[in-house]
């Protein structure tokens, strides 16, 4: 099965997020693509399959689930068609039926995907201590993702956090992940932001597209803006583009190819 590794959202090697692209030649049962997710070990790996022309089925799967929508795995698949084919546009389904909508612009890839809102919650106060918050200024869910949104106030203290990522998974069950996100202390950046989800992934995502869902709705309350440039401040780092449209969000990044190979089945 040809594999490829992709670093998405950034335009340098060993930077950003790395996640694998499968192009399987034949049909897979979705365990034998957990097997092969699990194996590799990123925080996601997608299956792509072309259906007709430039339309593919892409199902993504975490080193432990299958997760209905990933941004940086939909990035790199897209990286893969771009220079592997003569198209400049792709329309990506996913296992929920989702289109996701990709075009090439220039060195970078635009992709078009859902939004969705969030609503109030209470966040665990052992929850914020696993994280190492001690003071919060808003917190939100997102039911659609089942990931939990909170701001703090300062990007340093984002950066610096440091979780306990065994008593992080012991103080909530039923969700994703927990985002954490601070208004931007650098010109160049809006707003900056960290992905945790021990529950069905890895500790850490280094760069993670698919929280712009309702992430960038979010700060365009917050900034009454629409336009953003995004900084996820982990050790790996990474950038992209975003910008809210009517329900739609559109995310633009760059990624970097680092190995072309085959997986033996």
């Amino acid at each position: 099965m040809k594999t490829y590794f992709v670093d998405s959202f950034t335009n340098e090697k060993f930077k950003g997020n790395p996640a694998a692209v499968c192009l399987p030649d034949t049909e897979l049962d979705s365990k034998t693509m957990q097997s092969i997710a699990t194996e590799i070990g990123f925080s996601e790996t997608a299956f792509i399959k072309q259906i007709s022309d430039n339309v593919y089925s892409i199902r993504f799967f975490s080193p432990k689930t299958e997760i209905p929508l990933c941004g940086h795995a939909t990035l790199a698949s897209s990286k893969i068609i771009f220079n592997t084919t003569s198209f400049q546009t792709i329309k990506f389904i996913n296992c929920n039926n989702v289109e996701l909508r990709i075009e090439k612009e220039g060195d970078k890839i635009k992709m078009q995907f859902p939004v969705y809102e969030t609503e109030e919650i209470e966040v665990p106060q052992n929850m914020l201590k696993a994280l190492g918050i001690a003071e919060i200024e808003d917190q939100r869910y997102s039911p659609n993702n089942k990931i939990i949104l909170i701001e703090i106030k300062s990007a340093v203290e984002l950066a610096n956090l440091k979780p306990d990522f065994t008593a992080l998974l012991n103080s909530h069950a039923g969700i994703s992940g927990v985002l954490v996100t601070a208004v931007s202390n650098h010109e160049n950046f809006d707003f900056h932001y960290r992905y945790f989800w021990p529950w069905a992934g890895t500790n850490e995502d280094p760069v993670t597209g698919g929280i712009q869902t309702f992430l960038t709705k979010y700060w365009a309350k917050k900034l009454n803006k629409t336009k953003f440039r995004a900084f996820q401040s982990s050790l790996r780092t990474g950038t992209m583009s975003t910008e809210l449209v009517d329900e739609k969000v559109f995310i633009l990044g760059e990624a970097v190819i680092v190995l072309e190979g085959e997986f033996v089945l």
